[in-house]
């Protein structure tokens, strides 16, 4: 079993930016598409970013322009770099596979707090 480990969150004001990191042990990370998720408070989890290889990135319509996902197949990180950060963009990420993977697990998340 492989839990993913996030980190990089905290408070931060409007407009400002963050950097998420993920690694996820063992050698399926390299294999797979993987991607960010967010789960706001009340909401279900949903998926803002994924990553195949480099230039093959999808983001949803709420994080398009601002936020960048990114891996390092070299060291099993996934990144992502947010910018220009909105009160609606609390909640806590997750990182994880884009199609559920048997082995991979769910991370404990970490918090990010937009607020003034």
């Amino acid at each position: 079993q492989v839990q993913p480990v996030e980190s990089g969150g905290g408070l931060v004001q409007p407009g400002g930016s963050l950097r998420l990191s993920c690694v996820v042990s063992g050698s399926l990370f390299s294999i797979y598409a993987m991607g960010w998720y967010r789960q706001a408070p009340g909401k279900q989890r949903e998926l803002v970013a994924r990553i195949r290889s480099g230039t093959n990135t999808n983001y949803a319509d709420s994080v398009k322009g601002r936020f960048t996902i990114s891996r390092d197949n070299a060291k099993n990180t996934l990144y992502l770099q947010m910018t220009s950060l909105k009160p609606e963009d609390t909640g806590v990420y997750f990182c994880n596979t884009v199609v559920s993977v048997p082995g991979i697990n769910w991370g404990q998340g970490t918090q990010v707090t937009v607020s003034s």
